[in-house]
């Protein structure tokens, strides 16, 4: 299996593109099965998750295909015609969003098979609200030896959806399923994050009728087809974000092309506070780390617009040496501080409190093998080596590879001494 070594202590320079978003292209990929005629995703990262997603949209009939390299690459999905409507176990149990398929499947096929999801260990995160959503749309549905067998003669039917909590890979299945479905559907408390908006544009593109995109209530009319779209993918946030924090912890200098500080978030006003300078320039966003320690800063995960989960355990990395103790909440999942645990190998003060970690700053962090436990601690892992004294090694690497795009060569161009190894 590859590690990622690090030789920390070096501080960024230089610029760094953005890739386009993973938390978009998953659901994009998905719409394309909505319709028979071709969906062009442009500005796609090349991703594990992307090529797993791939397969599973193949084994269903799609024809994906990767074109271009560069700022020039995308994804194209063609179903022209379904040959199965079957998921298997064996490719949603490696990702998550692969069980978004149900969606789609049911809304065109009016029957899907889908195995329960995997992913990231990061907490239950039931699919509940997803069932519940598509009977409340007509559908038929069965849980049983694994799998979610779903039928909805005649095609779904509109309703009104109010999910109890905000749901990002609800909203999207509900969201495209509601297309195709008889008559006008209401989703309310839905989500409204950029990615949400983003597969929403898309849609609209293809003929869907959706009208509340960015806020809390969706109104979709359905319509009787799709067509196919051309579509670029929003840049990615949490990339752009994992990169911004780098650079404050190594006291760099960088700029985040492609990408302005709206994108950011509520991380910018939290970065400011911690001592990070942000602004703006005519081709992204520039980011200065603090001039010493970074300042202890609280935050707490909400959904958007809130603190993004997703870049929890990356503003933890750059707290580990911050002046001063902060206080890290975690609401959105019950399991995301397994990277605790690993930070602490590498010499942070870190104790947890039920659904918050205390971090208290230390001076100085030193390099440690380490081990990734999920996605989003693995970059987390590499922003801590990055800081650290001496060699970090970073195993199950694998976990990184799903969602960063060639991070140790964009890292590697702005001076960062980190390499991958295969042992």
């Amino acid at each position: 299996m590859d590690e990622i070594v690090i030789e920390g202590g070096v501080p960024l320079r230089g610029e760094i593109a953005v890739s386009g978003s993973k938390n978009a292209v998953l659901p994009l990929m998905v719409a394309g099965l909505l319709t028979d005629e071709k969906l062009v995703l442009r500005g796609t990262p090349r991703l594990a998750d992307t090529r797993t997603l791939a397969k599973v949209l193949g084994e269903l009939g799609a024809a994906v295909e990767e074109f271009g390299d560069g700022p020039g690459e995308g994804v194209s999905v063609q179903a022209t015609d379904l040959v199965s409507t079957r998921a298997p176990y064996e490719w949603v149990s490696k990702m998550r969003a692969s069980f978004w398929v149900l969606g789609p499947l049911l809304a065109r096929a009016h029957q899907a098979q889908v195995s329960l999801p995997g992913g990231c260990a990061i907490g239950t995160r039931p699919v509940d609200l997803y069932l519940n959503g598509l009977e409340a749309m007509g559908a038929d549905i069965v849980v049983e030896g694994g799998y979610v067998n779903a039928t909805a003669k005649g095609g779904l039917k509109a309703a009104r959806v109010d999910f109890p909590f905000v749901s990002v890979g609800a909203t999207h299945v509900l969201m495209m399923a509601a297309c195709l479905a008889k008559g006008t559907s209401v989703i309310t408390n839905a989500a409204s994050e950029p990615e949400v908006v983003d597969v929403g544009t898309c849609l609209q593109a293809m003929g869907a009728k959706i009208d509340g995109l960015g806020t809390r209530t969706l109104t979709i009319d359905g319509v009787a087809r799709l067509s196919g779209a051309d579509h670029t993918v929003t840049r990615d946030r949490i990339e752009a974000g994992a990169f911004a924090l780098a650079v404050a912890a190594t006291h760099g200098d960088v700029t985040l092309t492609g990408i302005d500080e709206n994108l950011l978030g509520a991380l910018a006003p939290a970065m400011r506070l911690a001592g990070a300078e942000l602004s703006e320039t005519g081709t992204g966003l520039h980011v200065k780390g603090p001039r010493g320690r970074a300042i202890a800063t609280p935050v707490t995960t909400e959904p958007y617009p809130g603190f993004a989960t997703d870049l929890q355990a990356p503003f933890m990395g750059l707290m580990c040496c911050a002046d001063g103790v902060s206080r890290i909440r975690e609401t959105i999942f019950e399991n995301r501080f397994m990277h605790v645990q690993e930070l602490a190998r590498l010499g942070a003060d870190i104790s947890l409190e039920g659904d918050t970690a205390i971090v208290t700053g230390v001076e100085k962090l030193f390099g440690a093998p380490v081990m990734a436990t999920d996605l989003r601690a693995s970059v987390t892992l590499v922003i801590a080596g990055l800081m650290a004294e001496g060699q970090t090694r970073i195993a199950r690497v694998y976990h990184l590879d799903r969602g960063y795009e060639r991070i140790e060569e964009k890292l590697s161009a702005v001076g960062a001494k980190i390499w991958r190894e295969s042992q």
